[in-house]
Order: structure tokens, then C-alpha cells, then sequence
């Protein structure tokens, strides 16, 4: 895993990197902040906590929210190369309380960083970009077992990230002078680290001056994930959820 975090981080410097040392007339670039009204579905197993389900929803994300910040940088060359850069973290301070019983609490801190690579082409009327590159999971999960369930109250406590692998296509459509459609989804995993995972978007841009766009979708990401320990043993971890919800972003071009 450390080879493969180590060969992330080149090429995640290398993206970074590229635009400066090339010819910037050369490049357009982009840097976006947005936010998302996230909710979390889905249920994890850590140890001998198996199908612990996670179901929170905005609310209960405001209202335990200590830290969050979604990112997104850009740069495309006019060959139709580019390169996509994407962060978002959410820190849940206080516990959540499942709906449904069996698991007291569960906190969450979920960040998620993705590397693309970009092949853009023209189209008459918009953009049609393919993307591969990797989604890199970092999870810290605590969850408070309820006596019912098992004897005696306890707790566990997990910390597991992993990348996987993912390809994609974006398209953008030019409704009007102003207004752009987005539709956007990608597919990975494959096995090699998670199961599945993937991502849905869908929106529009809106041209507000010459080197500011608003940003309006809705996005859901996906995650399979089981790593290589013994169900029900110390250790063992699977995380199977979507995270979902409305987002609103400002982007800055140059």
C-alpha cells in the first residue's frame, strides 16, 4: 500500500507541477469551492461489529459538523490534455445515532481525494472529456455498541484508507450564452482495492462574469469496500455506502 500511496502522491504533484513549468499560455486553469449537503447511507462492519448501519442525513451531519472543505482544481491544455484535482473532508465530532437500533453511535471523518488525467474533445454544441485516474479513501470510523446486541458495551475504532482506480466521461452541454449542462459519471474499484466504486453528477454552470462560474448539482459517490482480515476478527473492516446530496460552487477561472 505504501508503493502505491507513494506513486499517488507523484502523480498528484506532477498534475500540480505541470501547468507552471509549461508554457502558461498554453493552459486554462480553474479553482473551485463548494460545499455539499451530504448525507451518508449505507452500513460498515469492524471486528466483531458486522452491518452496523450508517444512516445520517444533513441534519444530523450540521449539527455534529466540527470541520469540513470541498476543493476542486482544473487545468486543460489546448492539445486537449488535462489534468483534475479533487478534495473534500467531512469531520463529525460527535457521535450519530443510528435509526434503526443495534448500534448506539457512529462517528465518521470521510475524506475522499481524486486524481484525474484528461482527454477533451470539441463538440459542436459543448465539451466531451474522458477521465481515468484514482479516488483515495480515508475513513475513521467509531462505532458504540448497544448492550442489547452483544454482551457487554463496547467500542471499536478503525482508521483505513485505500485508492482505487477509476475511468470516466464528463459532458458538458452549451444550453445558451450563459448556461452549460453537466453530466458527469465515472466507475472503479475493479477488485484491486475496493469492489465498486463510483460517481454520478449532475447540473449545470452558469457563466456569472468573465472568470466566475456558478456551480449547481447533484452528486452521489459510491463505495465496496472489504479489506483482506477475517470477518468478525480484530481488524476486519467493510465499508458499503453512498455519500449524496446537493452541491453549490463557486469557480474561479484563469
Amino acid at each position: 500500500m505504501n508503493t502505491i500511496k507513494n506513486r499517488v502522491r507523484l502523480f498528484l504533484g506532477t498534475c500540480l507541477l505541470l501547468p507552471t513549468f509549461a508554457n502558461a499560455q498554453d493552459w486554462s486553469q480553474q479553482f473551485e469551492l463548494y460545499g455539499i449537503l451530504a448525507s451518508i447511507d449505507g452500513e460498515t462492519s469492524m471486528g466483531r461489529v458486522t452491518g452496523a448501519e450508517i444512516d445520517v442525513d444533513f441534519d444530523a451531519i450540521l449539527e455534529n459538523l466540527e470541520m469540513a472543505g470541498m476543493m476542486h482544481y482544473e487545468a486543460h491544455h489546448k492539445s486537449g490534455w488535462g489534468v483534475s484535482l479533487d478534495y473534500g473532508f467531512m469531520d463529525l465530532g460527535s457521535d450519530i445515532s443510528g435509526r434503526r437500533g443495534g448500534v448506539t453511535d457512529i462517528s465518521v471523518k470521510q475524506v475522499i481525494f481524486e486524481g484525474l488525467a484528461i482527454r477533451r474533445f470539441q463538440l459542436e454544441d459543448g465539451l466531451l472529456d474522458y477521465t481515468v485516474g484514482v479516488r483515495w479513501w480515508d475513513n475513521e470510523i467509531d462505532v458504540s455498541v448497544d448492550p442489547a446486541v452483544l454482551p457487554g458495551s463496547f467500542e471499536v475504532e478503525i482508521d483505513e484508507d485505500w485508492v482505487d482506480v477509476v475511468v470516466g466521461v464528463r459532458w458538458l452541454n452549451n444550453l445558451n450564452e450563459n448556461w452549460k449542462f453537466l453530466l458527469q459519471g465515472d466507475v472503479g474499484g475493479f477488485g484491486l482495492e475496493s469492489d465498486f466504486t463510483g460517481r454520478v453528477q449532475v447540473g449545470a454552470l452558469y457563466q456569472m462574469k468573465d472568470k466566475w462560474v456558478l456551480d449547481v448539482k447533484y452528486i452521489a459517490t459510491w463505495v465496496d469496500y472489504e479489506n483482506d482480515e477475517t470477518e468478525g476478527q480484530p481488524g476486519y473492516f467493510a465499508y458499503d455506502t453512498v455519500t449524496h446530496g446537493p452541491v453549490i460552487g463557486v469557480i474561479y477561472q484563469f
